[in-house]
């Protein structure tokens, strides 16, 4: 049973109406472009973060004194190097029950953040330089929310088990301070 198209105009004429179709309808499909590039994945077995350009690029959004246009690469692999320590921490501090971060938690991050730019100003305009619409933007409330989180199992996990004495204290001031501060300032009267 042949088709009726190839029995009327032969098998040549098909071909070429064929290829014809094919190319008037490939020219409706528009061009794709890249939004953004994964970078690495961190995963702890059960579940698989991403990390990306963007959040590469925001990540040096926070650091004051780094540039951003250009980025060069060691800043990058410095900033990626944190955000998998920091995914790693995330990933671990959501297997224990906690609670979220509250707003005042995360109001006294922003604010602890701003304090290492010089203005509020440079500060939203370095966000708004690498996507972010403000510090009101919920991406970047995301952001700081998942920081105060790793904060919080920091502090649950390792930090309310130091337990620093008098004579520690002692031993420090005495071994450590004492000397650092005669070699930075030498002729001064020690505190």
């Amino acid at each position: 049973m042949k088709c009726i198209f190839t029995q009327r105009f032969g098998a040549g004429l098909f071909v070429v109406f064929l290829a014809a179709v094919l190319t008037a309808f490939s020219n409706v499909v528009p061009a794709q472009t890249v939004v953004d590039k994964i970078v690495a994945t961190v995963d702890d077995g059960v579940k698989t973060e991403l990390i990306t350009y963007s959040d590469l690029r925001w990540q040096l959004a926070l650091q004051p004194n780094i540039s951003l246009n250009p980025a060069t690469s060691e800043d990058l692999n410095r900033a990626l190097q944190l955000l998998i320590n920091q995914r790693l921490f995330a990933l671990e501090a959501e297997r224990l029950p906690r609670s979220a971060p509250t707003e005042k938690e995360i109001a006294d991050k922003i604010a602890e953040i701003l304090s290492y730019f010089p203005s509020t100003a440079e500060f939203e305009k370095r966000l708004i330089s690498v996507g972010f619409t403000s510090v009101k933007d919920d991406n970047f409330e995301r952001i700081i929310s998942q920081r105060v989180a790793i904060d919080k199992y920091l502090d649950f996990r390792f930090r309310s088990f130091v337990v620093i004495t008098a004579e520690d204290e002692t031993k420090y001031y005495r071994d450590t301070f004492v000397p650092d501060f005669r070699r930075r300032y030498p002729g001064l009267l020690m505190p």
